[in-house]
This record gives structure tokens, C-alpha cells and sequence, in this order.
């Protein structure tokens, strides 16, 4: 598809950038003279999936959570429209790079400009929050350092709008490493998600990863069971213990425990370093902007759809290949399929161009063992066409399940038990334990042993055991 030359009263200028399933392009509102972004959505790709009704909302969502906003740190949304089979969101245009840029280039931020960014971003959740909009998927991608040093807070597509019933369906909602305890196990949430996710903002900014890292199972038991190791702790640290306690604060698996706001949360980090925060990061932190070209906001929401498969694939060939490798790095495996395949015709080779994306050495072994599996067993691995590869045996004896000793009907039914007390978590267990167990038995053993309240123990036991 070309590139449109106008979008409702804007005139485009270039694309900034492309996502799963729209293009943002910069544009010129010739009304006031003003250059915005424009982030668009193609709403038939938005339909194809079954999950894109949710994804159309998403965008909806972050035109009217941003668009009540008004902060100088916040990404100003301007305008919402259609146009032909495009919605689109004008938005303010940001000369700048997100924080996970900075991050990719393992740059290391002074006392001084950490406490900067932290307070510039608190100031924005704090206005947010006051006018009932959590945002729910705080990480650096969604944190903007503007050439002048100032920290603008994008992408609301997932915000929850207190009082208003036009917010994401679904119960699990964020990215991983920087969703709350409450988030995974699908309790209620408030606004204190945020200050668990600037928390974990914080310990990044200060040790140099976020404090739990692993593919997202191992996420979600660590973030819910395990404490993070305080950032003065670490290996290499050479900070001091002056932020330790702001952080555990922040990270609390307990919500009560935490900073009651993000006022709270600033004031507590400015007690800590010991004097003001400056009004913006200091110049010599910052990338030159020949260095670094503007950031784009994503078109593609937290929960990421794909755009059209690659002629040459069976598109249910990638569907498999997709959910194999949303184990090790969540929902982004649509968009790395994507892209992988339109430079890949067998699956040997998408799988191995896959695997550099799977930052777990563990993890990516793993995802590497079928990839060898199909080079040993060559009628599995018979690029895109629908009669060599897409079938459910295709991964034959690589896991449990495939193995005959745990079926995907036991598993379901043991997912629906554990779900009334493990929550939206319940399904990855079910399956993650079914593909170790060497017997029923067994994997009645791993699924008890998942439960920690010995009441509510036996009570799954004796359910697992009535299962057919």
C-alpha cells in the first residue's frame, strides 16, 4: 500500500515508522502550522485475528485517556479520525528517544539524571492519576527523553479511565517484567500498578536490568513469589544504599506496602538523594540528535496482532511457530514472526533467526531444540506449505503433551481447577508442568505443589483426582 498524501486535514510528510498493524507517519496540520505524529491502524487488519475487536479499542482508548490529559510531560494527543480503512491518532511530535534506546545502548545515567527522569515522570502520573487514568504499561519504550532533557510519558493504549466502561477487555494486561503481582494474578487493580512499574523504571535506571528477567513463566512466579534483590546487592553496584528502601518500597508485592502515589514515591526518592531533582537531564546524557533519530510510539498495542503473513507461509504454519515463541519473549513473538519469515522460506532458518531474539540462554535452547528437531526429522520442516508442516503433530516428541503422557484435554481441565485460586496464571502452569511430568501422578504432584495454602491444597488435589 502506498504512502496516503492526506489524512483527514493532514498533509504527510514521511513515514516515522512502521508496527504491526499501522504505519506512523509525520505529518503537518496546515490549519495552525503545527507538525504532529500520526499513528494510524488499519482496521481490517485490526478485525483478522480474533483478538483485533480488543486491539481497535486499544487505539480508541489511548486517543481518549491522552486526549483528557493536558501535561507537559505527557505525549499531547490532538485529534481522532477516520479515513478510508485507517483510523488515525494527531499527536504531538517528539524530537527525542524512548529510555529502552538509551538502554540498547547501555548507557549509564548519573544519580542526578535518574532522580531527574524519575520525577519528571512522577509529575506526569501524578497529573494522570489525578484525573483517573492509570496507565498500566509503564516501561522504557513508553518513556521519551526529548533532545532538551525532558521526559515525556507515551502510549496509553492500555490505561484503565476510572468511571468510563470503554477500557481494555481482557485480565492480563501490560508487559511482563513491569506488571505488578495484582496484575498477573487478576485481582483488582488501582492505580498503584503504576507505581509498581516506575519502580521497576527506577531499579533499571540504577542497575542496569529490571529486577526479575527470564522468559514469561519464570516472570510470572518470580514477580508474584520472589523479592527483587535491592539494587545495592547486586553485583557491581556502585551507587550506595541510598535508594534501596524507595525501591523495595515501590516493588512491594503487597500494594498497601507501596508508595500511596506518585507524589509519595517522588518525595520519597527526593528524600533520599538529598536535594531537589533538576528540571530536566543534564545535555551531556542526552544523544545528540544527529546521533539518534526521533522515537515513534508504537502502532502495535501491548498485546501485539501481526500485520498479513508473508505470501510464501502458511499463515497457520506461523500461528504455531508465533505461540512457540510467545513462551520465551511474550507478546511481541507476533511482529519477530512476521518480520523473520519475510526473509526465510524453511522453518529451520526462521527458527534459528528467531532464536537471537530470546535473551534467556536457557530459554533460547530451548526454542533451539525444535529447530533441531526439524532439521533431524526434514518432512516437518517443509517451509510454508500448507501439506508440509501446520498440522498439530508437527512438533511431535518435543513435549509432554505431544508424547501422549499428559493430554491437552487433562490440561485444560487441570487449568480451569487452578484458575480459581492461581488466577490468569493457571494455564501457563497447567502447561509448563505437563511438559516435564513423567506421569499423571506426577503432574498432579507439580500442579498441588503450585498452590501455596495448604487448605486450598488438598482441595485441588481432591478436584485433580475426580478429572476423567
Amino acid at each position: 500500500m502506498g504512502i496516503p498524501q492526506q489524512l483527514g486535514k493532514y498533509r504527510i510528510l514521511s513515514v516515522l515508522g512502521e508496527g504491526a498493524m499501522g504505519v506512523v507517519y509525520k505529518g503537518f496540520d496546515p490549519g495552525i502550522q503545527r507538525t504532529v505524529a500520526l499513528k494510524t491502524i488499519r482496521r481490517d487488519l485490526a478485525l483478522a485475528d480474533g483478538s483485533g475487536a480488543s486491539a481497535q479499542q486499544r487505539f480508541q482508548v489511548e486517543a481518549r485517556a491522552a486526549g483528557r490529559l493536558s501535561h507537559p510531560g505527557i505525549v499531547g494527543v490532538y485529534d481522532f479520525g477516520d479515513e478510508g480503512d485507517l483510523s488515525y491518532i494527531a499527536m504531538e511530535f517528539i524530537e527525542g528517544s524512548s529510555l529502552s534506546r538509551y538502554n540498547a545502548k547501555g548507557k549509564v545515567f548519573s544519580d542526578e539524571d535518574i532522580v531527574s527522569v524519575m520525577a519528571q515522570l512522577l509529575d506526569a502520573l501524578d497529573h494522570s492519576h489525578s484525573h483517573g487514568v492509570w496507565h498500566r504499561d509503564i516501561k522504557p519504550a513508553n518513556v521519551l527523553l526529548t533532545h532538551e532533557g525532558r521526559v515525556k510519558v507515551a502510549d496509553f493504549g492500555v490505561a484503565r479511565i476510572e468511571h468510563n466502561d470503554l477500557t481494555v477487555a481482557g485480565s492480563v494486561i501490560g508487559t511482563p517484567g513491569y506488571m505488578a503481582p495484582e496484575q498477573f494474578l487478576g485481582e483488582e487493580i488501582d492505580s498503584r500498578v503504576d507505581i509498581y512499574a516506575s519502580g521497576v523504571l527506577l531499579y533499571q535506571l540504577l542497575v542496569g536490568r529490571p529486577p526479575f528477567t527470564g522468559n514469561t513463566e519464570s516472570l510470572l512466579y518470580r514477580v508474584v513469589h520472589e523479592p527483587p534483590v535491592l539494587p545495592s546487592l547486586t553485583a557491581g553496584y556502585q551507587r550506595g544504599p541510598q535508594f534501596d528502601e524507595v525501591v523495595a518500597t515501590a516493588l512491594a508485592k503487597d500494594r498497601r506496602n507501596r508508595h500511596a502515589s506518585p507524589a509519595a514515591f517522588k518525595q520519597a526518592l527526593l528524600s533520599a538523594f538529598g536535594r531537589p531533582a533538576a528540571p530536566r537531564v543534564s545535555p551531556g546524557a542526552l544523544f545528540a540528535p544527529s546521533d539518534a533519530p526521533t522515537e515513534v510510539v508504537p502502532t502495535s498495542p501491548t498485546r501485539t496482532s501481526s500485520a498479513q503473513p508473508p505470501a510464501h507461509w502458511d499463515p497457520a504454519v506461523l500461528h504455531q511457530v508465533e505461540t512457540k515463541l510467545a513462551k520465551h519473549v511474550g507478546p511481541m513473538a507476533a511482529v519477530l514472526v512476521r518480520r523473520s519469515a519475510r526473509a526465510c522460506h524453511d522453518l529451520v532458518t526462521l527458527y534459528e533467526r528467531l532464536a537471537e531474539q530470546v535473551t534467556s540462554g536457557e530459554a533460547r535452547k530451548a526454542f533451539l531444540a525444535e529447530a533441531h528437531y526439524l532439521k533431524t526429522h526434514p518432512s516437518h520442516g517443509s517451509g510454508g506449505a500448507p501439506s508440509g508442516f501446520g498440522g498439530a503433530s508437527a512438533f511431535g516428541g518435543l513435549t509432554g503433551t505431544s508424547l501422549g503422557i499428559i493430554s491437552d484435554s487433562l490440561i485444560a481441565a487441570c487449568a480451569k481447577i487452578l484458575a480459581q485460586h492461581l488466577g490468569p496464571i493457571a494455564p501457563v502452569v497447567a502447561r509448563r508442568s505437563a511438559a516435564k511430568a513423567p506421569s499423571r501422578v506426577a503432574y498432579f504432584d507439580t500442579l498441588e505443589a503450585a498452590i501455596s495454602d495448604p487448605a486450598k491444597r488438598k482441595i485441588v488435589r481432591a478436584a485433580l483426582e475426580k478429572l476423567p
